[in-house]
């Protein structure tokens, strides 16, 4: 079974973005790549534990066991020696990249405080766009109860689109609810 964003793209997306831009092959029409969901957690140098319960809530967001990350450098200045764990991050592709977007763009972004759209600003020159969330708890699989400590998380999108403006139409279609 194909998830629904997948098959909306399929059926109603590449033919409007073939005619937008005049692409004459299907290939040509961007698609998504993968979606790469990062959680930074510089405070897990004193308290260990905010990293696995970060893993736990990131993996249970996604629907993929989250990599841990860590430190590349040392920095006196933020007690982090190099080799230490900071971070998790999941690299999603195919039916749960769709799926994921699917739940981002029509579950958790409506359920953001005082939300009046994503800037369209935050695209790279690549067609890759990355989006910050501050809170954690717009996911619906995460237990606002048992949630400790409130972090943000990075959602990046990449494209196959070679510029910005094709990317930020796609991702349009897709129903990314951009600022005006």
């Amino acid at each position: 079974m194909r998830p629904r964003l997948l098959e909306r793209y399929l059926a109603e997306i590449v033919p409007k973005l073939s005619g937008e831009f005049g692409y004459r092959n299907v290939n040509q029409v961007p698609r998504l790549e993968k979606v790469v969901v990062n959680m930074g957690v510089g405070e897990a140098t004193q308290n260990p534990k905010l990293l696995e319960k970060a893993t736990e809530e990131l993996g249970a967001i996604t629907g993929q066991k989250p990599l841990v990350r860590k430190a590349r450098k040392s920095i006196a200045n933020f007690k982090l020696r190099a080799g230490q764990n900071v971070g998790a991050m999941v690299t999603l592709r195919g039916a749960r990249m769709w799926e994921f977007m699917d739940r981002l763009v029509n579950v958790a972004l409506p359920r953001v405080r005082d939300f009046k759209g994503v800037s369209p600003k935050a695209f790279d020159g690549r067609g890759n766009y990355t989006l910050g969330i501050r809170e954690q708890i717009i996911f619906p699989e995460v237990d606002y109860d048992s949630v400790e400590r409130i972090t943000g998380l990075n959602v990046t999108v990449c494209t196959t689109a070679r510029s910005d403006a094709e990317a930020k139409a796609l991702l349009a279609h897709l129903g990314m609810p951009f600022r005006a």
